[in-house]
């Protein structure tokens, strides 16, 4: 069968055949690769509203309330009004366990960066909630009464060593450097395979069903296109 085309409508037809250009492409790789690491920080930022705290996750950076918690546990807190935060004793464990800033307790010598993981023992009430807390494995309770103003909240569950793995970055000082390795390398993929397969689709253009036509060709002359059906029967 031979259909008949101006070489107007000829070169429309190559036009609308034409693929995006690499840059494009690029682009919009670019801006995936944005939205899958603004993912996380708003996963994040969802967990700070529905638990109710501004410090959902933490890990455990020491040993101090083993065999309970082990260096290296990813914990996950949740807010708590300071009145609902159950005490216990010295000897049992019945107490909640807290997460608290060293730094806002007025009495704390030489308080750590990391946030506190510990016990509660004790509690009262002056103005405002104070609670007395320990570590599990250590022999005496903290320095001081840590007010409420200082937590960060109360832990709800854990996931078990999964922290070692920012443990290890963090000490070593290689997470902000692989952060950023990891993302170049990612982008320089992403780009390499984009313009790869660009070429090889030019190439494969280029191969396909050329159509002929007399390049001396004027503007009202038709060109013919020939589509064979190999399903007919001769």
């Amino acid at each position: 069968m031979k259909k008949n085309y101006s070489k107007k409508d000829l070169n429309k037809r190559i036009l609308k055949k034409k693929e995006p250009s690499s840059k494009r492409k690029i682009i919009i790789a670019i801006l995936l690769l944005t939205f899958a690491f603004s993912g996380s920080f708003l996963i994040y930022f969802i967990m700070q509203i529905t638990l109710n705290t501004s410090t959902p996750l933490v890990v455990v950076v020491s040993g101090s309330m083993e065999p309970t918690l082990y260096r290296g546990d990813l914990l996950f807190l949740k807010g708590e009004d300071p009145a609902t935060i159950k005490n216990g004793t010295i000897d049992g464990k019945e107490g909640d366990i807290i997460v608290f800033n060293a730094h806002l307790v007025p009495g704390w010598i030489y308080p750590p960066n990391d946030p506190i993981v510990h016990r509660v023992i004790d509690k009262k009430y002056d103005n405002g909630w104070f609670f007395l807390t320990k570590g599990d494995a250590n022999p005496n309770p903290d320095d001081d009464w840590v007010p409420e103003n200082a937590i960060l909240g109360v832990v709800w569950g854990r996931i078990p060593y999964i922290g070692w793995v920012k443990i290890f970055l963090t000490d070593s000082g290689l997470l902000i450097p692989l952060l950023v390795i990891v993302s170049a390398l990612l982008i320089i993929s992403i780009i390499w395979d984009l313009v790869k397969k660009d070429d090889e689709g030019k190439d494969k253009k280029e191969g396909e069903q050329k159509l002929i036509y007399n390049p001396n060709a004027k503007d009202d002359d038709s060109v013919k296109e020939i589509e064979i059906n190999f399903t007919e029967n001769n």
